[in-house]
């Protein structure tokens, strides 16, 4: 199956508004979420590529003990280095980007006059469950990424995760068939749990990879300075 684009649909599920949306003078902040190994650096590092020559961005990762996932964005080059950097949470990644977000805040703030004009700030969770979410405070909206891999069932067993955030990436479609899931109806649940939310089915492979993704953000921005 390929890639879903689902050009034309790509609205976020809350739209900014003249009093919610994030001051023009700073950068639109992201937070992307979801499991461990469901692709969460693979599409920072894919969105990195696709809009780095027309945006300013920057990058947070976070991880309990390690910077693995900063180390792998750095070796890959989807970035200079000095705009990717790691917050080392030492808990549970939920605790940093919803509870304690003053790691996180600060290295935002950090990246961003270190580099502004930023036009996006990425803030990547560490893997974590289907509860995850960030807090307001942090993120101006969010992303939250599930795989085939973790079962077809996943989309409809719901969690704030899967519910709330702005946007449900659904990874790793080309697996599917070797995994035994149904695309289809991780699709339609996913559909329904979201009332309507927006979703992208997408598998992180090749130039086109994180286009649909790319596209919501460059909509966000557009309503962010339309508001």
């Amino acid at each position: 199956m390929p890639p879903h684009h689902p050009h034309g649909e790509m609205f976020p599920t809350r739209p900014f508004t003249a009093t919610t949306a994030p001051p023009r003078g700073r950068a639109l902040r992201i937070g992307i979420g979801g499991p461990v190994g469901c692709g969460k650096t693979t599409l920072v590092g894919e969105l990195c590529r696709t809009l780095r020559d027309e945006l300013s961005l920057v990058v947070i990762t976070n991880d309990i003990f390690t910077s693995e996932d900063a180390k792998a964005l750095k070796a890959a080059a989807v970035l200079p280095d000095d705009r990717i950097v790691a917050v080392e949470t030492g808990c549970c990644p939920h605790t940093a980007i919803r509870d304690d977000i003053a790691a996180n805040l600060d290295a935002v703030e950090h990246l961003e006059q270190l580099h502004g004009p930023v036009d996006v700030t990425l803030v990547e969770s560490g893997g974590d469950n289907l509860t995850a979410i960030f807090s307001n405070g942090l993120v101006d909206a969010q992303i939250f990424v599930l795989d085939t891999a973790g079962g077809d069932d996943v989309p409809r067993k719901g969690g704030p995760g899967v519910a709330l955030a702005d946007l449900l990436v659904i990874n790793k479609i080309d697996l599917a068939p070797y995994v035994g899931s149904d695309v289809e109806r991780m699709r339609a649940d996913a559909v329904e749990r979201r009332s309507g939310g927006p979703v992208v089915l997408t598998s992180m492979v090749g130039e086109e990879a994180a286009a649909p993704v790319a596209d919501w953000i460059r909509n966000l921005l557009a309503v962010r300075n339309a508001a």
